[in-house]
């Protein structure tokens, strides 16, 4: 069964809008007992977390309702996550996630991790002010296809060559793929510090990632 698209608009509206977290997660079932699969959920909580980023930069909303969102975000997530084990299957690969040290942001994190494991991908997730030494104990020890960094601080940015260096000097770095986010990164940044992608938002993670997955 197709899902309506009204429904998927519904949830990405009352996200934007940061509604009650009961109307939105009311949504939310509704979107997913129509036919909407988590991942038709979790892309339209993507387009209204965009939203919620626009309206940040514009001075429209403030760290409270960054805050809000993230919350917001974390009661879907929890919700797909029966859907998810209902329909078990093989993973699309392996993902550890982390906020570089020196950075104790993580709700643009959570949410990436929220729709990476959406689109079906296994994701360990590291935290926040992750060492280079740990992710590189972690993808010993997880041998994952992907490490996925993220910042909001530019003086953490740094941080995120460190990682690859280290992982260099471990010599994993051609066992996996690097992706590099967060609000002060660029492409041109990511380019420099030898990250193998970048992504800008969520939704672009989740294909950035598919993508990398295939050069695996």
């Amino acid at each position: 069964m197709k899902a309506d698209k009204m429904v998927l608009v519904k949830v990405e509206r009352l996200i934007s809008d940061l509604a009650d977290v009961e109307m939105v997660k009311a949504a939310t079932v509704n979107a997913l007992h129509s036919g909407a699969t988590p991942m038709d959920v979790a892309n339209a909580m993507g387009r209204g977390l965009e939203m919620v980023g626009s309206r940040y930069e514009k001075g429209e909303y403030f760290l409270s309702e960054l805050i809000m969102a993230g919350i917001i975000s974390t009661e879907v997530a929890s919700m797909l996550k029966p859907y998810l084990r209902g329909s078990a299957t093989k993973p699309l690969g392996k993902v550890i996630f982390g906020t570089v040290r020196g950075d104790l942001h993580d709700i643009g994190k959570n949410i990436v991790i929220m729709m990476l494991s959406s689109a079906g991908f296994e994701v360990v997730d590291l935290g926040v002010d992750v060492s280079p030494e740990k992710f590189v104990e972690t993808i010993r020890k997880e041998d994952p296809d992907i490490v996925a960094m993220s910042c909001l601080l530019t003086i953490s940015m740094d941080e995120m060559k460190n990682v690859i260096d280290e992982t260099k000097r471990a010599g994993l770095r051609n066992q996996v793929k690097m992706l590099v986010g967060g609000r002060p990164v660029t492409k041109e940044f990511a380019e420099e510090i030898g990250a193998d992608a970048y992504a800008s938002n969520a939704i672009e993670a989740v294909k950035t990632t598919k993508s990398l997955i295939k050069e695996c």
